[in-house]
């Protein structure tokens, strides 16, 4: 057999290439070396364990080629056969590496009960979490080789919450075990090998736009850009003044105050209700939801209108904060269509459950949102969160600006939680204040804007 000489590692790839987790992400900024480390690692699993059976992923297949296939044919000419039609690179032990593409959920049909050792994900947060479930979904084989995903990431993309909850945050589901997750940081300085080819690498890196120089440069996971909701803020640190942040604890909503409804249908994809509670200033706080998704995002769970409304009046009925509370409902005006039959607002009549139309101006819906998540000077917002919101807080920082429209979301995301508000919000409209960054205050010697705080939580 031919030789091959791989190259030389730097620190952060030799732990990428000694790690044994289940699950391993390797990078969180630009430059960090990891398409190179993912070739080098499948050339040495290929020619460590003959017959090994290995996927490369990328979004679109010119990644795909340019990244991977065209590298690897050259660096592995004469000891490796390629065929172009599979896109399967056959090693003379058997041991092959297939390559893939998933730019669409439809793409996902190719990888039908085909079975594969080791998966890697390659700029994984360019895919979407039901893409990179799917895929992973993959790794099963009865033989004594390693089974692993290595996944290669940075800040930003549809994918960008999913990575971050299960290797930044490290927030675990059930049937997710901890100790099967590691991730491996590797920035622009950890990359000898491009610093020394192109040291004005960095400078190119260091003039970008701020949040860009955050995400890219220094592997900054709590915001990215594109995203669309970026002054949406979840700071436990701020849960008991309230300052600064969206989600607060849940409390005991006051009598006085008013009780909405907002509702977005769905089948295929979730449902999702939210109450809301307005407060005697015209804060808002949604305070329950009710949301209609499996384990996999953006999936309904195809309850129809009849069980969706049954499990609304429910609720209504016998939660203390609803019981025995007038309702004013608002939902997206496409539920009194009867062009099919009965109308899913007439469904709803049925449960003693009513809407009025919203108003489904979408870039006004969405001012009105950022107005709402705007903090005044002493960094209060118009809107709270109750942290037991779960769907809520999960999708909103998903939703990233539409490639057609720049003052629109792209609404093939998980959009229903963010649709709904929108159309309670476009219900109670403000008129915009001055915009204020999440930043904390200067210095506070008398302690003045916690008296403040004190005082405003006293009213309500």
């Amino acid at each position: 057999m031919k030789r091959h000489i791989i190259g030389k590692p730097n620190e952060k790839q030799v732990l990428f290439m000694q790690d044994s987790h289940r699950y391993i992400a390797f990078g969180g900024a630009r430059g960090g070396g990891k398409s190179w480390a993912v070739r080098a690692k499948a050339k040495l699993l290929c020619f460590n364990y003959p017959g090994i059976r290995i996927l490369i992923v990328r979004r679109t297949y010119p990644e795909l080629y340019n990244n991977h296939i065209n590298i690897l044919r050259r660096e592995l000419a004469g000891s490796v056969k390629y065929n172009d039609k599979e896109k399967l690179m056959t090693f003379e032990n058997s041991s092959t590496i297939s390559f893939s593409y998933c730019a669409h959920d439809k793409d996902l049909d190719r990888l039908q009960g085909v079975e594969y050792d080791v998966i890697f994900l390659d700029e994984a947060t360019q895919l979407s979490e039901f893409q990179m479930r799917a895929i992973c979904a993959c790794v099963r084989a009865v033989n004594d080789y390693p089974k692993r995903v290595y996944y290669t990431c940075n800040p930003g993309g549809k994918g960008h919450s999913y990575i971050k909850r299960l290797f930044i945050d490290r927030r675990y589901e059930d049937g997710e075990n901890p100790k099967d997750y590691f991730f491996i940081q590797s920035l622009v300085t950890d990359n000898t090998a491009l610093m020394d080819a192109d040291p004005d690498y960095i400078k190119q890196l260091d003039a970008l736009p701020a949040k860009l120089k955050d995400a890219w440069r220094y592997g900054d996971w709590n915001i990215f850009e594109g995203q669309f909701f970026e002054d949406f803020r979840d700071d436990p640190e701020h849960y008991d003044d309230r300052r600064y942040t969206h989600v607060i604890p849940a409390f005991e909503v006051p009598f006085g105050w008013n009780i909405y409804r907002s509702y977005d249908f769905g089948y295929n994809k979730p449902f999702s209700c939210a109450w809301w509670a307005v407060d005697y200033d015209g804060i808002i706080y949604r305070i329950l939801e009710l949301y209609g998704c499996t384990k996999n995002p953006n999936e309904g769970v195809k309850w129809t209108p009849d069980r969706q409304f049954e499990e609304i009046a429910r609720v209504e009925s016998e939660h203390p904060w609803l019981k025995g509370k007038q309702i004013q409902g608002v939902a997206d005006p496409s539920i009194w269509d009867t062009s099919r039959g009965e109308s899913v607002a007439d469904t709803a009549a049925r449960y003693g459950i009513y809407f009025t139309p919203g108003d489904n101006k979408r870039i006004a819906g969405w001012m009105q949102m950022h107005y709402r998540l705007s903090f005044d000077s002493r960094g209060y917002p118009m809107m709270y969160i109750f942290d037991n919101c779960k769907a809520f807080i999960r999708t909103l920082p998903l939703l990233t600006f539409s490639e057609v429209n720049p003052e629109d979301l792209d609404s093939s995301l998980e959009d229903h939680c963010a649709d709904e508000a929108r159309y309670f919000c476009m219900m109670r409209p403000i008129s915009p204040t001055a915009l204020h960054t999440a930043s904390k205050p200067c210095d506070d010697p008398l302690n003045l804007m916690n008296a403040a705080a004190k005082n405003k939580m006293r009213r309500i």
